[in-house]
């Protein structure tokens, strides 16, 4: 998979861990966007770091396994999103 197709999988998977993200967050339509392409990129580059020992963006999983992936990337960067502006919702 391509950097280009991660871009295009990451709009998905910014709006399905939008969706499963307990809780309020911050942002809109295009932090989701922002915060999914992130999250499909961080994902597979970990799970390829993992699984095959390489920094590298392709995954030869087939579109399914990357929407996961892509997606858990999107949750933990959501996530780590949250926590960073956590006290500039309040202020």
């Amino acid at each position: 998979m391509t950097i280009i197709f991660y871009i295009i999988i990451g709009l998905l998977a910014g709006a399905i861990a939008k969706f499963i993200m307990p809780g309020r967050q911050g942002g809109g339509i295009i932090m989701t966007i922002i915060l999914g392409i992130i999250g499909a990129l961080v994902g597979g580059l970990l799970t390829n770091l993992i699984m095959n020992g390489s920094l590298s963006f392709a995954i030869n999983g087939g579109f399914w396994i990357t929407l996961l992936v892509a997606v858990l990337g999107a949750l933990v960067v959501l996530f780590i999103y949250g926590m960073a502006t956590k006290g500039r919702a309040r202020a």
